[in-house]
């Protein structure tokens, strides 16, 4: 089983990464300085986490402690809506570099199809909600992005939040320089995403799975909504394996191929959602995984009027 998966520009991508939304601003350093201690190599954040500046004070502390080299990790950040205007894509990206106190970055990710109105508001909304286009077109956003590879401030580009058909339209731009190295997209067991996976795949194009254990802490949650984590099928398998429900949460997505993204701020839960690597779930567990039905916890009911808005299509 790999601990790693290639890109198409050579590098590898640890198939574990440690994310970084909704670690409290003063918990994420220590969180950051813990993972990489307990050998995370696969940071993933973004700018609209808010939290870029002290995620980067951890990873200079590990690094200047001679934990790490800035070589051994992979760091992975995200393009804000607000910034999808050519003009303004790579005062984000350095503006995350800075924040980051890194030289460059592994990954830089178009977090979302949609262009938004530009300005302070992380989120600009409209009357009735629902964010305000800023007019762009993520085609021309991506040729801005292709830049930040030229000018050395990223390794590799790739997406977010992204369907077939918007994938489509980047690969098959007149003058496509980069095609997208990887596809970030929400997926557990609840939502196991097999098209759009197998669909990437095929066009060399790796993927990362986000909220892999169906983000039981997502602020939205309703405490009658059930959780993959209390799931009984679920506890069956790790109980089979003497592991916890959420390590069986992320083996399900390295079986497939798929990167996956574990998120905690407790120390011991850290350490164990990196130990995916001493047991194998059975043909039989990973059926049972992929039948359940589909819940999708990141609806974008914000963005659903958008020209962009990429979760009208099939997959």
């Amino acid at each position: 089983m790999a601990f790693s998966i290639a890109l198409d520009n050579g590098a590898k991508i640890p198939i574990v990464g440690v994310g970084t939304w909704r670690a409290d601003q003063g918990k994420a350093i220590e969180a950051i300085k813990l993972a990489i201690r307990a050998g995370y190599r696969h940071i993933d954040g973004a700018h609209v986490y808010q939290n870029e500046d002290d995620v980067g004070v951890g990873i200079r502390a590990a690094i200047d402690e001679g934990v790490v080299k800035r070589e051994d990790l992979f760091i992975v950040s995200k393009l804000w809506c607000t910034f999808h205007l050519p003009s303004l894509v790579r005062g984000a990206c350095e503006r995350t570099l800075r924040d980051l106190k890194l030289d460059f970055l592994d990954l830089y990710l178009m977090h979302f199809p949609m262009g938004a109105k530009p300005g302070d508001e992380l989120f600009p909304f409209d009357e009735n909600q629902q964010l305000i286009s800023d007019g762009s077109n993520f085609l021309d956003t991506w040729e801005a992005m292709e830049e930040l590879v030229d000018a050395g401030l990223v390794k590799a580009i790739g997406i977010s939040n992204f369907n077939k058909d918007q994938i489509d339209a980047i690969l098959n731009k007149p003058g496509l320089k980069y095609k997208p190295a990887n596809n970030q997209i929400e997926c557990h067991p609840f939502l196991t995403q097999e098209k759009l996976i197998n669909y990437c795949h095929s066009k060399g194009i790796s993927v990362t799975a986000y909220s892999p254990l169906g983000s039981p802490d997502r602020p939205w949650g309703s405490s009658d909504h059930p959780t993959l984590l209390e799931e009984p099928r679920i506890k069956v398998i790790a109980d089979k394996h003497n592991k916890t429900p959420a390590q069986v949460l992320l083996r399900f997505h390295i079986q497939r191929n798929v990167i996956v993204i574990s998120k905690s701020a407790t120390p011991h839960r850290i350490k164990e959602n990196i130990q995916l690597f001493d047991f194998e779930l059975s043909e039989n567990d990973m059926k049972t995984m992929m039948s359940f039905g589909e819940k999708r916890e990141f609806k974008m009911g914000w963005a659903s009027t958008h020209k962009d808005f990429p979760l009208d299509a099939e997959y």
